[in-house]
């Protein structure tokens, strides 16, 4: 994956990761409280704790909504999953002239923890899944017409995490009953800011033909035709591509 002009933007807390470590001991679940972030999930409370800086104001009311963080004119929203919860709060604060930034996590690696009634430690092995940043354009799906709007920035930050499976009699059948409770931050990696939507370009893949298909796509980026069709879909809205053609009943794209 070439990333062209999209920038990163050094963690934090002085180091090129930030690790957290395992939250789980060899027997027992180690619950951690986050003050002042009443019913909020760990990794979001760890992702806002890792964007902060020295002056941000946290948790501010803005034009009838609650920002995460607030720094100088830039409201910086944490969003762990589910875009399409925001639309509207996102699309109000647009149209009102603020400069906002999405913080998305995107798990590299997933380790799953599965834990007893009483809290203890059952096992913990790690996911075959592993994400890139091309996983964010399932996310944007929820609100392409918003993406070429010049106030919009949109950060990628690449982690690894502890998934948390609980076992319920009503949990999904497909995993036997174990269902998702939390997710929890175990290290930052790298990050990758999206400032604009030409930045948005630097997801496509080197090498591919001009122009090229969502077949071309999904072949350079190793993922599925859905997924290339989001991709598409997202930078076409953006701005960032276009159409120019067909080859048969394939849509061919060019970089705009």
């Amino acid at each position: 994956m070439v990333f062209g002009r999209a920038r990163s933007v050094a963690p934090r807390r002085g180091s090129a990761a930030i690790v957290l470590g395992s939250l789980w001991s060899t027997s027992t679940i180690i619950r951690v409280s986050h003050i002042g972030t009443l019913r909020e999930k760990p990794l979001h409370a760890s992702l806002k704790e890792w964007s902060r800086l020295p002056g941000d104001r946290v948790e501010v009311p803005v034009d009838g909504f609650v920002i995460d963080l607030v720094r100088d004119d830039l409201l910086i929203e944490i969003q762990t999953r589910g875009f399409s919860s925001m639309k509207k709060k996102l699309a109000a604060l647009l149209d009102e002239g603020h400069r906002v930034r999405i913080v998305h996590p995107v798990a590299v690696d997933t380790w799953i923890v599965k834990m007893g009634d009483g809290g203890e430690l059952l096992s913990r092995r790690r996911s075959p899944k592993h994400g890139t940043a091309v996983d964010i354009v399932s996310e944007l799906v929820s609100f392409p017409q918003l993406l070429g709007h010049p106030n919009l920035e949109i950060q990628i930050v690449l982690v690894r995490q502890d998934e948390l499976r609980e076992h319920s009699e009503d949990g999904p059948w497909r995993r036997k009953g174990w269902r998702v409770a939390e997710r929890r931050l175990v290290e930052v990696i790298d990050d990758i800011l999206f400032e604009s939507p030409d930045d948005l370009v630097s997801l496509l893949p080197a090498n591919l033909p001009d122009p090229f298909t969502t077949a071309d796509l999904s072949d350079g980026l190793g993922r599925t035709r859905r997924v290339a069709q989001q991709m598409a879909y997202c930078l076409r809205h953006a701005g960032a591509i276009s159409e120019v053609g067909r080859a048969g009943n394939a849509i061919q794209y060019r970089v705009a």
